[in-house]
Parts: C-alpha cells; structure tokens; sequence
C-alpha cells in the first residue's frame, strides 16, 4: 500500500508543476474527460446511464444502477453489503462465469478489475463521485483492451458543474444501517480539483433462509469506506488529470470464522491532448489486500467449524496506455495506441483444520502481464458509418509456484513451480451503422475478444458452505467469437426504442467443474464433508449464446419510462472430464432479466419507482440446484426543504420478495437484500 499512496502523492503533485504561473489563458475548456468516442461505435449496441439515474437509485449503489441494462450481471444476484467480495464478478449476454468478470471495466480509462481476481469492489466507487456510465455489450477487445469479451463499461468522474461547490447527504436505514456521503469541488485557475467520500454501515440480516436457520447463524454486518481526489488542469496544450483513491470494506458471511476484508488504493496520471493531432498518455498503479474465512456449519446449523483462513492476499496491478488520433479529414476517424498491464499476487492462508486450529499452510502465487497494439478506424459517409479494428497482443504468465507446508515445521508437503507460458491473441472487430431516415438507424458487428485466466483462477482454492474448488495453473485464455444485428427507432421528440439479436460463441470458458462427491480429501483443498462437492476450474470446450435485447425511454415533461430486457439462451459444450455438462446452461446465467423505471421531478421534488425481475437460473453447472426467479420493486422519494436542504425516503425491494442467491451442499438456500428502507436528508451548496 505505502507504494501505492507514495505514487499517488507526485501524480498528485504533477499539475501544480505543468502549469507555468504567469500564463492567463484565455477562454479555457477544461473537461477531465479522455479522448471521445469514435463515430463507429455507433454500429455497437450501447447503454447510457446518466448521473441522476447513477445517484437516484434506491441502494445508493453502483451496482443496482448498472442493472437497469439488462443482461448484466454480477455471478450472484447479492450486492457489495451481503456478498463475498470474489463473487462480484461482471458480465453480459448469458456467458455465465466463475466470478471473474468478463466485461472490461474502466474509470476514466483505468481498468478497475481486482488485479488479483478479476472480481469488482463496488464499495470503491461512489456514485455521487460519477457523472456518467456508458455500457458497450459485445464489441470484442477492439481498442478498450483485453478482457472485453461480453462487453465494455465505462465510468467517468464527476466536474466541479455536476457536484457543485458541497454536498452532504446522510440517510438511517433499516438493521442499524447508516450511509454518509460528502462531495466538494473547486476551480482553480485553468483546472479544477473534486473530492469525494463516503462512510456505511449496517447489522446486516441472515443470509440463510427462515425455514433453513439453526443455533449458528447470525446477521451479516458489513462497514465500508472510501476516499476519492481528482485533480483537473489545462496546462495550455494539453489537460492534465491525475486521480487519487482508496477503500476499505468489511463483511461476514452469517456465520463465525467468514468475516472478509478487502482495501485498495489506486493513482493514476492521464494527459490529453485536444489539438489537431489528439493524443493521450495514461500510467496507473494499483494495491489491494484481500483476506476471508471460510467455515463448515454441521447438517443440524448447530455448530461451526473452520476449515480454511484467507489470512493475506496482496496484489498490485501496474499499466499504461498511449492513443494517438491524426488529423484525417471529416470523414475518416483514425485512433492508433498500445497498451500493457502487469499483475502480481498471492494467496497465504491456513488450512486442514484439527480441533478448530489449523494445521497447514499454503502459498501460491504468480503474475502476469499482457502488452498490445491496436488501429481503430471509422468512416463516415453520408448515412453511412463504418467501423474497423485490429489488436495484437503478446500475454506472458509467469513465477506459478504452490508450497504447502506443515505448521509444526518439517519438510514441505507439496513445492511446485509452474512452467511460465506465453503466446499472441489476435482480435479484431467491424461494424457498419446505416441512417435510414424517418429516425430509423441499422446496424451490425463482428467481433472477436479474450482474456487472460486471473490470478485467482490459477492459483486459489475457495469454499462455499460444503463446497470446495481448487485451482488450475494450467488454465488456457478464453476467446470469443461474436456477431450482432440492431435497430434503433426514434419516431418522435422524448421517445428511443433499440432492439439488438447477437449470437456469442466463447471458447475455453472458464468454469467451476463438479469433479467427485464428499466426503474425502482432494488436491488443493483438502477435507471436503459429505454434505460437499469438489470442483475444479477448468477450460470447458465453449459456452454459446444466442439472444435479444431491447431498451426503451420515452419522455414527457416531467414524467420519463425507461424500460430494459434481456433474453439469453446460453448452453455449455464440453467434452472430457466435463463432458456431464455438455448440453446444459451455464451457472449463474439467467434466461430472462428485465427492469422498468417510472419516474417523475419537478424544483427539487422527485419520485421513482423501480421494477425488476430476474429470471430462474442454476448455482452450479449440473443444473441440479435452481435459484427461482424473482420480482422486487424500490421507490424514491426526494422532497425540497428549502436553502439547498431536502428530505429523502428510499425503499429497497418493498414488498420483501425473496431473491435465492446461492444454494450450497445440503440444499442450504442464501437469499439477498430484504425490504430495507432509508430516510435522510441531503444537503446542496449552490
């Protein structure tokens, strides 16, 4: 961590000495934004989600805002109150996962997965800090990056004209929950400096079902903070950008020895360059530290027992990215970079339990690094807008080892060192855009995208109740071949309907593999009851989707509807040890998912409700164990006090439905969020 805020501290330092005191700019534009978009990513199937939507949900969560586009999920239904931290993973499109995210996620250019696992810590991103999101489905890796294989989502940070001079907000909620949030900005000179914090906590509810509960089980708490400064400078010809944050999130998981830890701290320094030749330069580091319990409870939920303690699991993640785009015309866009990210980590931790004292301890770890280039270019002419792209990269997997040793000295049990591996991914992605008038708009893509198997993949086991799957430091990188069709439909002022069909193919997906019943010992993890399965992460032969997708907003005056839906028909082909599988759906993958948001505002005055349904999907990749589907509705109420002050009333999932979000061995059934409810006040300084 020290490494990390000590880079922070000269990125942060960095504007104040690019800009030369006597200059006096004249009329200045200051933006902290990256390049834009190029005109063809208007032949992609793309989501917007505004700030009054990020900031207006009934959480107060990032999460919960980015499931208003349908189709994307995290690997459990939980959000980051409730959920083991590794199991936040993202995707879209049906292509299922093992809590690795396979859509990229940035931040103002930075990839944002845990350099580790793959998985996201939403608590580290206050959506009162943001002033947009942008959600690219499909697209491959064209010039985002690796790891783009569902899709991209882009963040962008808040300006000094969304947050305003201060803002505080402060609600109580439901189980003892508190959430405080305080944003501030300044301009300075030709730049601008915004901060942002955020403070929660709760007694959390019991995970596991009513009818299920025994002796052992308890409420899950959680406390989450963080911490966010961004610095904004026009330095004459170029924009300065440098970005400081951190975090720190503790849960438990409803019942002794599961209590989990994980903090973070990232800097980053972008410079843009906004004349005729643009261009940009971005460097980021990254540190976080990660630590969970795992523990066995008995058939009756009467006692509990430790089986394996996570103690440390550091990572760093460190990259760059350089872009140039050349002045070519009005009708051609041309975008040329490279890129690279370099991860390192590993898991310490305790494990074969004897009379509730470990006896064992293992280490396993490694790193990675990939490097790439890339050409983007679109073509705009007349009605017409076409899009092409080519990326190469060169992925390096190196320093795999595993020791296994005993506690009470003595020689090692296990010392393996893994072959390094290397190799090149080719991708590339077209597309074509087509106005045909009377607010009609055609598209269709081709794509194709991979990534590198995480850390975490390779080298840590995990448990989940009974459950316990090992790792695989063999795993091969997935890719996907992808192809989609759309059409967006304006026919009036207030009103947007897009429809898109696609068709996924991924091949090498990483999936957690049932490999043998309890009870017995297993390599990698060790113990397993009888209550138990053992798995494995393995390559499967592929995982094919086929599915549509339809958004629509329509606006009128004060009143707006806005309304997603995913269909996704995902099915596993597998051969081999996994060849049980072939045939079947995806864990974690729901067929349909749907949300609808009624809303109206008015001076201060604002109201929303929100609907959504997930449909039936299986926890593990036998289909044997069904989480139903479920329907919930949130509301918002935000009423004027007058002098920058308002009251605030929220309710998450009203009428208390329950939502299964995990079944582990011996059927035990976790359910998410209950009704919670929220009253607070806000204050504005204008």
């Amino acid at each position: 961590m020290k490494h990390a805020l000590a880079a922070a501290g000269l990125l942060l330092a960095a504007p104040a000495f690019a800009q030369d005191p006597g200059e006096t700019p004249a009329e200045i534009t200051v933006t902290g934004r990256g390049l834009e978009a190029p005109p063809g990513e208007a032949a992609y199937a793309v989501a917007e989600i505004d700030r009054e939507r990020l900031t207006g949900t009934a959480s107060a969560r990032l999460e919960d805002a980015l499931r208003d586009v349908a189709g994307l999920a995290q690997f459990r239904r939980s959000d980051s109150r409730s959920a083991h931290p590794t199991s936040q993973g993202v995707t879209i499109r049906g292509l299922g996962g093992n809590a690795s995210s396979r859509t990229l996620l940035l931040l103002d250019g930075v990839p944002q997965a845990d350099p580790f696992g793959g998985w996201v810590a939403f608590p580290a991103y206050l959506p009162a800090r943001l002033g947009s999101a942008r959600v690219v489905r499909g697209g491959g890796s064209g010039y985002a990056g690796p790891g783009a294989l569902a899709g991209t989502i882009e963040l962008f940070s808040a300006g000094p004209e969304a947050l305003g001079p201060l803002a505080l907000s402060t609600a109580y909620g439901s189980r003892d929950s508190l959430d405080t949030v305080a944003t501030a900005s300044a301009a300075l000179g030709p730049g601008f400096v915004t901060a942002a914090a955020q403070y929660a906590r709760g007694d959390g509810f019991i995970p596991v079902i009513a009818e299920q509960r025994g002796p052992v089980d308890r409420a899950s708490p959680y406390e989450q903070a963080s911490l966010s400064l961004r610095a904004v400078i026009d330095t004459g010809g170029a924009e300065v950008q440098a970005s400081l944050s951190g975090f720190t999130d503790r849960r438990e998981r409803g019942v002794a020895f599961t209590a989990g830890k994980s903090e973070g701290a990232d800097a980053s320094l972008r410079i843009v360059g906004r004349g005729d030749w643009r261009w940009s330069a971005l460097a980021y580091v990254q540190a976080r530290g990660f630590s969970s319990g795992f523990a066995s409870v008995d058939a009756a939920r009467a006692t509990v027992t430790p089986t394996l303690d996570q103690y440390s699991v550091p990572s760093t993640g460190t990259g760059g990215r350089i872009e140039i785009q050349p002045p070519a015309g009005d009708v051609l866009t041309l975008r040329l970079g490279a890129d690279a990210r370099a991860v390192s980590g590993r898991t310490q931790e305790y494990y074969t339990y004897v009379a509730g004292a470990p006896t064992r301890r293992r280490e396993a770890g490694g790193r990675s690094a990939t490097f790439g280039a890339f050409a983007d270019v679109s073509v705009e002419t007349g009605a017409l807008t076409l899009s092409g792209g080519l990326r190469l990269d060169r992925w390096q997997i190196r320093g795999g080892r595993m020791t296994e040793a005993p506690l009470a000295g003595g020689a090692l049990l296990t010392g393996l060192a893994f072959a390094d591996r290397s190799g090149w991914e080719g991708t590339g992605r077209i597309g074509a855009a087509f106005d045909a008038g009377g607010g009609v708009a055609l598209r269709a893509a081709g794509y194709r995208g991979w990534r590198l198997p995480t850390l975490n993949e390779l080298y840590r086991p995990f448990r989940v109740g009974a459950d316990a799957t090992a790792a695989n430091a063999a795993l091969a990188p997935e890719r996907l071949s992808g192809a989609e069709a759309g059409l967006d439909w304006s026919p009036a002022a207030g009103f947007t309907l897009r429809a898109t069909g696609y068709w996924n193919r991924l091949d090498g997906a990483i999936a957690n593999v049932t490999i043998a019943s309890g009870p017995g010992s297993f390599p990698g993890v060790g113990f397993v009851s009888a209550a138990g399965v053992y798995r494995q992460r393995q390559n499967l032969d592929s995982v094919t989707a086929y599915g549509v997708e339809f958004d629509a907003r329509l606006t009128r005056g004060d009143w707006y509807l806005a309304a997603s839906w995913s269909l996704a028909d995902a099915r596993v082909a597998a051969s081999g040890v996994p060849a049980p599988l072939d045939g079947l759906r995806p864990a974690q993958t729901a067929r349909n998912q749907g949300s609808a948001t009624l809303g109206w505002s008015r001076g201060g005055w604002a109201v929303s409700f929100t609907g959504r349904y997930t449909g039936a999907q299986f926890e593990d990749d036998q289909n044997l164990r069904l989480l139903n589907d479920a329907v919930t509705l949130d509301a918002l109420l935000r009423v004027p006090l007058g002098a920058g002050l308002s009251f605030e009333a929220r309710g998450e999932n009203l009428f208390d439905a329950r939502v299964e979000a995990g079944i582990s061995g011996g059927g035990i059934v976790e359910r998410s969020s209950p009704r919670t409810l929220w009253a607070g006040l806000r204050y504005a300084l204008r």
